[in-house]
């Protein structure tokens, strides 16, 4: 066996070849299951509770000890088509009107029959997770948020509430909110994982934690190039071992301080992984029915990010430590396909404060280049692949007054005001009218002067909007002016990214593709693993439903062999 070490990045999983055998009766297992699930987030834990409802035997396995990238997540699924908190907050939503809604945000990452399936499937999905102790909520916010405040559960997670995006709708049906954050205090991440990970258990799946599957094991075929997959190479961390609860808590550590201490939490991650190379055992694992790879996302291997979205490494990576494509990697050693590898999702939310969208967005040249309403992720998108990732955010004085007054009093939580109040009182630029605040920012006057008189007229109800802003969200805007740095890179306000591509599946089963479109017998993928539903554009929510979809479509087709 191989400790598969070379090459690699000191915090990233490494990954060898897959070790071929001629049958599985060539190897001593040291234990198996019908199936066997790689990562045990949201997506792991779905497949692994499907597997065993129909009846499979499962082994979950996981790196550290369970939750991923969704229990760090704000625990919000993506649902609709009348779900009963829909109904109980006075909503009518039908899968019509959400799959005309999500043909325009999903484009082609998945096809128009898998999109109408996951929309039909929608409320018989959460109803399931009710059924796994999962709890959700009708409150609603009082405005437009990219997450609910604290009592809030049911909110516009997308561009729902968007004029362009309303036409697309069916006749005489209005925006329904779809955002369905988990039921907790705080965020709600851990809340959904932790209904998840005790239903896993109580469904009987067995575990093996703080392992990470380093290489596939497949039949050899006739040609000498891996066949079916007949189990896993997994490392763990020896039981009652001193460095094994060390590395234990280095994870424990790299949560908490991902968020304010990056530095602090990089260094916990590599200090695991010398560990993970210094003290880790192989275990074979058979698994008879088939092998699920759920290791979430590539956000942290840099040598990918590198390769595929280098113009997005100045973001600020959001997930879990093993969000480093193990499972994308794992696939594509046996010859599996995968696609749009540069799709990054990055994340400018400039909501709340709910005001803030009612400046203007303009590009290093002083032009508006976007709605200023639409969601963080739309607007990141366009700041990223089409503005060079520079841009302002021009407010007025009184929009200012306005934003500060809800960030004080609106109950917002502190990673949206402090970051907020910051760039208006102690970073903005200031000056008494477009022209001067173009020489400031570096902007061209004529072109910023111009672009602030278009959306003023719109305001004042002499023009449309350029940008299709809804009335409601028009101001005018004054001077003196304020423009505010939400460039990536900015480090007092971060751009947060997520990656989107993952490995091709059959959309039917999600077995995972070869090069040549045909099925890798005994291998499937879920969650961000795997391409689907947000692999195109991201939505809040649509991650964390496509997990319990994609999840329950592999652990089903999985237990079926």
């Amino acid at each position: 066996m191989s400790n598969a070490s070379a090459g690699r990045s000191s915090t990233v999983t490494p990954i060898a070849p897959p070790l071929l055998v001629a049958s599985a009766q060539e190897l001593q297992w040291s234990s198996s299951a019908d199936v066997v699930v790689v990562g045990w987030g949201a997506a792991g834990a779905c497949a692994a509770l499907q597997a065993r409802q129909e009846g499979s035997d499962v082994l979950v396995i996981d790196r550290f000890e369970g939750g991923g990238a969704s229990a760090l997540s704000g625990g919000v699924v993506y649902a609709g088509g009348g779900t009963a908190q829909q109904h109980e907050a006075g909503f009518t939503d039908s899968p019509e009107a959400m799959h005309a809604y999500l043909r325009h945000e999903v484009g082609d990452a998945v096809s128009d029959a898998t999109l109408a399936r996951f929309c039909q499937d929608s409320v018989a999905n959460q109803a399931w997770l009710e059924g796994h102790g999962v709890r959700f909520a009708a409150a609603m916010p009082d405005h437009k948020t990219s997450y609910p405040p604290e009592g809030k559960f049911l909110y516009y997670s997308g561009n729902e509430m968007v004029p362009a995006y309303g036409q697309h709708l069916p006749a005489g049906q209005k925006p329904a909110p779809r955002g369905h954050r988990v039921v907790a205090k705080g965020q709600s991440g851990a809340t959904l994982f932790a209904a998840l990970q005790a239903a896993t258990l109580r469904a009987g799946a067995q575990t093996l934690l703080q392992a990470s599957v380093r290489r596939l094991v497949c039949e050899q075929g006739a040609d000498g190039q891996p066949g079916r997959v007949l189990g896993v190479e997994s490392w763990q961390m020896p039981p009652g071992d001193p460095r094994t609860a060390r590395h234990a808590e280095l994870h424990h550590q790299y949560v908490r301080h991902r968020t304010f201490r990056a530095a602090k939490a990089m260094a916990c991650l590599r200090e695991a992984a010398r560990l993970e190379q210094e003290a880790a055992q192989p275990v074979l694992v058979r698994a008879r029915q088939g092998v699920i790879l759920s290791t979430g996302g590539y956000i942290f291997n840099p040598e990918l990010i590198t390769q595929h979205a280098p113009h997005t490494r100045k973001g600020w990576p959001i997930g879990d430590a093993g969000c480093d494509g193990s499972g994308l990697r794992l696939g594509q050693s046996t010859g599996a396909a995968s696609a749009t590898l540069g799709n990054i999702s990055c994340w400018r939310f400039i909501t709340p404060p709910s005001v803030w969208p009612k400046g203007l967005v303009v590009n290093r040249a002083g032009e508006r280049f976007c709605n200023e309403q639409v969601y963080g992720a739309t607007l990141g998108h366009e700041l990223v692949e089409h503005q060079g990732g520079k841009a302002w955010l021009i407010l007025d004085a009184g929009l200012r007054r306005q934003a500060t007054r809800q960030c004080l009093l609106g109950g917002l939580w502190a990673f949206q005001s402090l970051p907020a109040l910051a760039m208006m009182w102690l970073k903005a630029v200031k000056a008494p009218d477009a022209q001067a605040l173009a020489v400031r920012i570096g902007a061209d006057p004529a072109r910023l002067a111009s672009s602030l008189a278009a959306a003023n007229a719109a305001a004042q109800g002499q023009a449309d909007d350029p940008f299709g802003k809804s009335a409601d969200m028009r101001h005018r805007l004054q001077g003196p002016l304020l423009a505010l740095d939400i460039s990536m890179g900015n480090p007092l306000f971060p751009l947060a990214t997520l990656s989107l591509g993952g490995l091709r599946v059959d959309e039917d089963s999600g077995q995972v593709l070869g090069g040549h479109g045909q099925g890798i017998a005994g291998l499937y993928a879920a969650g961000r693993s795997a391409i689907g539903l947000p692999s195109s554009r991201y939505i809040s929510g649509l991650s964390l439903a496509d997990c319990v979809f994609s999840g329950r479509r592999a652990g089903r087709a999985a237990a079926q062999v």
